[in-house]
């Protein structure tokens, strides 16, 4: 008898949640949200971010009101060593994500803010926050079509910006600033990938205003070495390693990135929204 079952996944080349043929981010957002308001100080959400491990906080008003997000990279790009700094300089608007919204339409949404992360508020009228949604809430709910690429080596960045352990996070951090990289990978003298160093290990290593205040590493021997703060150990796939084990890898160890090793080379590196774009190829979104 022919096996008429229809994949969960994969219908006329539309992404499909795994639920059926559409969903609402009111299935997949979360409710617990950390936000804080546009009169605290930088050092507080920053403070948030360590203690939450977030990337990412939303802001709002006296009136509750969402006006935006402040995120790790504008953490890092803020050179004030002022302690009463607030955040309400530094906000960025999101796109209007409500519970109603369908996840593919949210996910373009957020890719085309660059965001890794977004409040859900409740409604246009109502910008009060209902959520939070981040782009591993969406991976966890939608699946490669039959037109997205197949494997790591498909969508991979191939130039890859590197460091050793022996830099300092005060050029690091400089870097990361200079070319809007979310993570580095780490490699050792032999030139095999050993660890990667992040914004968030930057901001929880309690050593960012050190960086402030010597943006180009001219004192390393004041500030310290990427090898106090890396994170290890360091999760690689080969080229040819199928996006959908990528997509596990990064939602089991809840990591924001891959490298691609061919042989022993590191040869490029992915991240989560890489990951997502490849699953709206083919969502006609």
């Amino acid at each position: 008898m022919k096996d008429t079952t229809i994949d969960p996944y994969v219908f006329e080349d539309h992404v499909l949640s795994k639920g059926g043929f559409s969903m609402q981010i009111s299935k997949v957002m979360s409710k617990e949200v950390v936000y804080v308001n546009d009169n605290v100080t930088v050092t507080h959400a920053r403070q948030l971010m360590r203690d939450h491990f977030l990337r990412g906080l939303p802001v709002i008003d006296n009136s509750e009101r969402m006006l935006g997000m402040i995120t790790d990279q504008d953490i890092l790009n803020i050179t004030s060593t002022r302690s009463d700094v607030t955040v309400s300089g530094y906000v960025h608007e999101c796109p209007m994500i409500t519970p109603e919204t369908d996840v593919l339409e949210a996910a373009k949404l957020m890719l085309d803010a660059k965001l890794e992360r977004a409040p859900v508020i409740a409604s246009v009228d109502d910008r009060r926050i209902a959520g939070i949604l981040s782009n591993a809430d969406i991976l966890r709910n939608i699946h490669p079509t039959k037109i997205s690429p197949a494997t790591a080596g498909d969508v991979m960045t191939s130039d890859v910006r590197t460091c050793s352990t022996s830099d300092s996070v005060a050029t690091i951090w400089s870097s990361m600033i200079t070319i809007d990289y979310t993570g580095l990978p780490v490699m050792s003298e032999d030139e095999e990938v050993i660890g990667m160093v992040t914004r968030q290990d930057i901001i929880r290593s309690g050593f960012t205003r050190t960086s402030i205040n010597d943006t180009h590493g001219t004192t390393p021997a004041d500030t310290p070495k990427i090898e106090k703060i890396m994170s290890t150990p360091a999760y690689t796939v080969s080229p040819d390693t199928p996006i959908t084990k990528c997509m596990d890898m990064i939602l089991q160890y809840d990591i924001g990135r891959l490298t691609v090793v061919d042989n022993g080379d590191l040869v490029g590196i992915l991240n989560r929204n890489d990951l997502l774009r490849a699953c709206m190829l083919g969502s006609g979104k």
